[in-house]
């Protein structure tokens, strides 16, 4: 390592930083998923996230030292991102830990090491800041490495003090900074200034234990967090403005810009704004689908469409009009695979999402052109020469219409945008997002969580043993910890032993019972909670206390159930893999004791010969016995044999592997048959579409099938009786009542439409004149809306020159208003479509179409003759 690189590559950053701890005794841990293990929060924010169990003593650490480069996703902030010099949606946090082992003085020894004269900083380019009150770190930053005291800068609670939230293990941290500018002297250093300062080391002392009414304990374990952030090492060793413009995002950029024609460092800051969101939010996605997540409109997949959103349209704000994302995407995943290797070996997938959205979204934004143009219209008819900030946030939160460009399009055409209203609308958004903010909380769990370090974690024996004597290690109703509860009461128990499994990787808990001396308890569901695994259930006889010895039966007939069902599934994937596309790969998937669903990634629908032939493939596997192999191997080895990862889970250094040779290996925590044999048989219910570019199979198998055929043989039965024919004539039977009852609702289409003009005609004598133009408005009694239009256009043709609106109420809580205008009274300024929105507005709802003919409707029935008279006086109004 050299004491004073001239340059590092991002790449030379994270292993040097790797082989630094490595050689100081810290396991070198690969980055876990942007799809967390911890419920709380939607993606990985944090470097020490995945280490939480650890951190709050439910999972005992393989290793006491670790280091990771782990990758992160944050959108709190994420209007800022190309804004400032460093904020981004993706980065890297270099990290080291220690469980229990070295602490505060270690800590800080490594943490200028590494500095100095690894990374070769000269300590005056360096400042620390410590807690207010920690005098410890302090004095071991001047007394142990010497730095002066006027660059040890005391800070509060709000900067120096990490917490996990209003309770829990918390600690004061200590940040490095490094000092573009110290030739400014020492006097009034003010950190604050990113002008002049970035911190790039994070040192976190988690000592204490925080208590509801805010008291601190001190923890028998003290524990180090540490975070270095690679995009802030690179900019300040590869001496660059902002962290946009090192290697590990400016080839990105670079590559927009060639596509867009230009040149970064020749344009202007809105473009280079432009370039910079572009090349963050693409590292940020190819990650993201990497890791399994697939554009949607909830949870982690509205995040993933946003950002690619925000690409494409930070793309048409520089000049690029076609699809271009996947470009992009082939230049960051050449800069991450060396270290994420997945990425490459993902890129397929990566680019069919890309595609898909950016197709999807270019259509939506088109949509959002013709929008502004319509609103620019009518505001230039209104006399008024600004866009409400109302209708920019709709354009931008409905069509993903950049405030920017809406700015541009209305100064071709002489208007402003109310900027204030748009930015109060978007406030009131953010307020939604500051709501639902990312934090790591690490007391979600609540009552568990406190019991943590004085209960023993559950050992599951659920693989080999059907049974197990346990003792009791926790009660909890409604979340709240109890010693003991009695009869007829909900409880959730937690065992030091169990076979009961939990629920995991799509399998549902087990059923069955736990029982003592004069105690039965019903359990109807298990799930797992870091390493505890609960049992929810209902006491049906005796008190249940915390230390009694049960003994815990699971329901053998549901686990065959769930066992089948588990191994169809493993069956299925492999199947689709021989038969349809070897890049087919899971997106997510159900194991119940009735039934299994499969969810894959495949673009288009599979043909009914391939359903059959994915279903005779599964059942010929079944027939053909094969023995299954369960191991325990480290993780590279089962990959390197090439087993599959079941989308979702999480590994560990060893893993658990199902192999059927030949057939299917995967690694899977779940319960399965011993042979494919037990299965007894597999049908596909179905098969269909539940999101771009992701297909479900759902299908039976072993003991449920004969539920499915009994099902369906009651159904039959019931319908051969209904209709007097043989089960084998249903179908021609169905056709011919289908064909009945389309001819039906023709002839009451017609009667409907006739009774409509025959009341219609009557209405002609009340036409009233109003200048040179007449106008019928009145009210129908039960007309539907089309007879109703029909209606009105006949009566528009007989009175020509003129207006009509008619209104109707055709069931309970619907009403139907139409207005037919012809072309004397368009040009007078009043458009059928408008004029009956705003009517219809009156009855509570809304409406339009086009200037000559226009439909609305509304839910409150009472209103409806207001609404007429409104409309028979506005129409005086306008043509007399």
């Amino acid at each position: 390592m050299s004491s004073n690189p001239q340059y590092l590559s991002g790449n030379e950053i994270r292993n040097i930083f790797l082989d630094f701890f490595a050689q100081r005794e810290h396991q070198i841990l690969p980055s876990a998923s942007l799809v967390p293990e911890d419920p709380t929060v939607l993606l990985t924010i944090a470097g020490m996230l995945p280490f939480k169990p650890i951190f709050l003593g439910q999972r005992t650490p393989e290793f006491k030292r670790a280091t990771t480069s782990q990758k992160c996703i944050r959108t709190n902030d994420i209007e800022n991102v190309g804004r400032t010099k460093r904020h981004h949606t993706f980065f890297e946090m270099l990290g080291n830990f220690s469980f229990g082992d070295y602490f505060k003085e270690q800590a800080i020894a490594w943490g200028w090491e590494i500095s100095t004269q690894v990374f070769g900083f000269s300590p005056q380019n360096l400042v620390v800041s410590v807690f207010e009150d920690d005098d410890e770190a302090f004095g071991i930053w001047r007394d142990r490495i010497g730095v002066p005291v006027a660059r040890i800068k005391r800070l509060g609670e709000d900067d120096n003090f990490w917490v996990s939230g209003p309770t829990g293990p918390c600690g004061p941290c200590s940040e490095i900074y490094y000092d573009f500018h110290p030739e400014r002297g020492d006097e009034n250093i003010d950190l604050e200034d990113d002008s002049r300062f970035i911190e790039f080391y994070n040192l976190v002392f988690m000592q204490y234990n925080r208590d509801a009414s805010g008291k601190l304990t001190p923890l028998q374990n003290k524990n180090i967090d540490t975070g270095m952030g690679l995009d802030r090492m690179a900019q300040i060793l590869q001496k660059v403005p902002n962290n946009y413009e090192t290697d590990l995002i400016f080839p990105i950029i670079q590559t927009a810009g060639k596509i867009a024609g230009i040149d970064y460092h020749k344009s202007d800051e809105k473009t280079k704004t432009s370039l910079k969101v572009i090349g963050d939010h693409v590292r940020a996605v190819i990650h993201m689908i990497a890791d399994e997540i697939r554009a949607s409109n909830v949870g982690r997949g509205y995040v993933l469409r946003r950002l690619i959103r925000r690409v494409v349209r930070h793309g048409r704000l520089i000049g690029i009009s076609g699809e271009f994302t996947t470009q992009v995407a082939e230049t960051a995943i050449a800069l991450s695979e060396s270290a994420y290797p997945n990425v490459r070996q993902r890129e397929e997938a990566i680019k069919a999402e890309l595609q898909r959205e950016e197709s999807n979204f270019l259509r939506t934004l088109d949509r959002g052109e013709k929008l502004l143009e319509e609103i620019i219209q009518e505001v230039k008819q209104r006399g008024n020469a600004q866009i409400s900030g109302e209708s920019a946030f709709t354009l931008y939160d409905t069509y993903g219409f950049p405030l920017e460009l809406t700015q541009e399009v209305a100064e071709e055409n002489n208007l402003t945008v109310d900027v204030e209203g748009f930015e109060a609308k978007m406030e009131i958004q953010k307020g939604r997002g500051r709501d639902a903010h990312e934090t790591i909380d690490l007391t979600v769990q609540g009552s568990l969580d406190k019991l943590a370090e004085h209960i023993q974690v559950t050992e599951f024996l659920g693989y080999t043993q059907p049974t197990a004597t346990a003792k009791v290690e926790a009660i909890l109703v409604e979340g709240v910890s109890q010693e003991e509860a009695e009869a007829g009461t909900q409880v959730q128990i937690v065992l030091d032993k169990t076979p009961f499994y939990a629920e995991s990787g799509g399998q549902i808990g087990d059923r069955g019972y736990i029982s003592g001396d004069g105690i039965v308890i019903r359990v109807e569901d298990v799930k797992k909670e870091s390493d505890f695994f609960v049992h929810f259930g209902r006491i049906e006889r005796g008190t249940l206390r915390v230390g009694d010895r049960v003994s815990a039966q699971i329901d053998p007939a549901c686990r065959r159930r769930a066992q089948a069902n588990h191994t169809a599934t493993h069956l299925l994937q492999a199947a689709l893999k021989k038969i349809v596309d070897e890049g087919i790969s899971q997106a997510g998937s159900l194991v119940s004791f009735d039934r299994l669903r499969f969810d894959f990634n495949c673009p288009h629908a599979l043909t009914a010969e391939e359903v059959q032939q994915v279903e005779e493939q599964v059942n010929s596997w079944i027939a053909e016995a094969h023995t299954a192999k369960v191991e325990v191997l480290p993780i590279a080895e089962a990959k390197a044999r090439g087993a599959v990862a079941m989308f979702g889970e999480k590994y560990g250094e060893e893993v658990r592997v199902i192999d059927f040779p030949s057939v299917s290996m995967e690694l899977c925590g779940g319960t399965h048959v011993s042979n494919t044999a037990e299965i007894g048989v597999f049908k596909i219910i179905s098969e269909a579409g539940v999101a771009s570019g992701v297909r479900r199979i759902e299908a039976v198998s072993g003991p449920a099938i004969l539920d499915y055929l009994n099902l369906r043989d009651k159904v039959v039965k019931d319908l051969s009786d209904r209709f007097k024919v043989k089960p084998e004539e249903l179908p021609d039977r169905i056709t011919s009542l289908q064909s009945e009852l389309r001819n039906s609702q023709k002839e009451l289409e017609t009667l409907k439409v006739q009774l409509a003009i025959a009341k219609s005609d009557s209405l002609l004598q009340t036409a009233q004149t109003v200048g040179d133009s007449k106008i019928i408005v009145a009210q129908l009694e039960d007309v539907d809306p089309e007879s109703l239009k029909t209606a009105a256009e006949r009566l528009l043709q007989k009175i020509g020159n003129g207006a009509v609106v008619l209104g109707s109420v055709p069931e309970e809580g619907k009403v139907s208003i139409v207005a037919a205008f012809s072309p004397e009274v368009n040009k007078k300024g009043l458009q059928a479509g408008k004029f009956v929105g705003a009517i219809a507005k009156i009855c509570g709802g809304g409406g339009g179409g086009r200037p000559n003919l226009a439909q609305a409707g509304g839910r409150d029935a009472s209103k409806l003759p207001d609404a007429l008279a409104k409309a028979e006086s506005d129409l005086k109004s306008a043509l007399g």
